[in-house]
């Protein structure tokens, strides 16, 4: 009872702050859309759910290589719903908010903890190394250097023993139970081609937005360096204001400052509007996937890998009783 009015709680906190992030852009925002074309922005707006979609993919596919195989429905009803939380200042509310969802459908916090790691580090991985080819001529990421030499280190990371000992060292720290095996390599390179493809697919929003049908791999290089920036700023809540600010900083120079600031705000406004309408969504859909304690669902995770009853059951604590 307590957990899901805890729960409950931090869901309207996150509705709460991803408000005020849109009333504080109010006045820019209605300026931007009155000056671009309506259809740039439903064309953006669909481009970031369907990248958001890809992202998801990719994410199933870390969590079923860790051994918990659910639907999709499910896996958008975890991520989703749970990444509502970014919206709330600290980095661990979207963390616990996508650990405690797990659970209810069969992956212990370990796992979801180990997903959630790893599909970020594969996505700052990615972010960084498309920003390096494609905005290498630009005066502004030239002097972010320095985050080019991030991609040979998560690479490294990405092997699957050097991954399966740090997840396993971040657990034992966490006072969680050790993972039951190694995510396999083919897993991780499913994982990031998927996540390749979603930030490809991400770059079509600037693109239309700038509208300028040259800028389509700087667009998505410029997206991908101001992500990369606000994700690294991890006080500020879904890095709202320095993604704004990276964004501007790239495509300024290329488009104008003017007309950068609009692609700025409105970008903003589709992935807010894309993670509100998707939560939705995955919420009502994933409603349909009974949580795994129920009878009739037992026969859909039974397949799941893992050691024992470890794989269907909350995690313990040192002392081995249950976690609350």
């Amino acid at each position: 009872m307590l957990r899901r009015l805890l729960r409950i709680v931090l869901a309207l906190v996150a509705i709460g702050f991803l408000g005020y992030g849109l009333a504080r852009n109010w006045d820019d925002t209605t300026t931007a859309l009155a000056a671009l074309s309506p259809w740039a922005v439903l064309g953006s707006f669909l481009a970031v759910m369907l990248g958001q979609f890809l992202m998801l993919v990719a994410w199933r596919e870390i969590m079923a290589g860790l051994g918990t195989r659910v639907p999709l429905r499910v896996a958008g009803r975890i991520m989703f719903v749970g990444q509502l939380g970014k919206y709330i200042p600290g980095a661990v509310w979207a963390y616990a908010a996508m650990m405690d969802l797990g659970r209810d459908h069969g992956s212990p916090p370990r796992r979801t903890f180990a997903t959630i790691s790893l599909g970020l580090v594969i996505n700052l991985g990615v972010a960084i190394s498309i920003a390096a080819a494609t905005l290498g001529s630009l005066e502004a990421v030239r002097e972010a250097w320095y985050l080019v030499l991030l991609v040979p280190v998560i690479i490294v990371c990405l092997h699957p023993k050097v991954l399966g000992w740090g997840l396993n060292l971040a657990l034992r720290l966490a006072r969680r139970e050790p993972l039951e095996s190694v995510l396999p390599g083919r897993t991780v390179v499913v994982a990031v081609a998927w996540t390749v493809l979603g930030w490809f697919v991400y770059g079509l929003h600037i693109w239309l937005l700038t509208g300028r049908t040259d800028l389509y791999l700087a667009g998505t290089g410029a997206y991908a360096f101001a992500w990369a920036t606000g994700i690294l700023t991890v006080v500020v809540p879904a890095g709202v204001g320095i993604r704004e600010g990276a964004l501007v900083l790239v495509l300024g120079p290329v488009i104008g400052t003017a007309p950068a600031l609009a692609v700025a705000i409105v970008s903003r406004l589709a992935f807010t509007l894309a993670d509100a309408a998707l939560a939705g969504v995955s919420f009502l859909l994933g409603r349909q996937a009974a949580p795994v304690e129920a009878p009739s669902s037992a026969a859909v995770y039974a397949d799941q890998n893992g050691s024992g009853s470890t794989a269907l059951t909350p995690d313990r604590n040192l002392s081995g009783s249950p976690e609350a």
